[in-house]
């Protein structure tokens, strides 16, 4: 899972873990990741001339990591979940 939204990054791992826990779902997680950074410098002058004085913008993109072991019925259950528009979740089934 990934978002620039902690808050609701956090609120989306919390469902997970509850659905794990009412199921008895094996479960590592969530695993923080590094967060990116994405850093843009932004010169405040319009015409480029007189001072260089820059304006730093930044993008914090925050990663969890979940492992489930679960079955077809409680991967379902974590399917249906709501999830914000602001979070990206990736599924990778093995």
């Amino acid at each position: 899972m990934s978002s620039t939204q902690l808050d609701a990054l956090k609120s989306v791992c919390e469902q997970v873990s509850q659905v794990c826990a009412s199921q008895g779902i094996r479960k590592h997680g969530p695993i923080p990741l590094p967060t990116k950074r994405l850093r843009v410098p932004i010169m405040k002058a319009p015409s480029g001339q007189g001072t260089s004085t820059w304006a730093k913008f930044e993008m914090r993109i925050h990663k969890r990591l979940f492992e489930i072991i679960a079955n077809e019925r409680s991967m379902h259950l974590i399917m249906k979940i709501q999830i914000p528009e602001t979070v990206l979740v990736e599924i990778e089934l093995m």
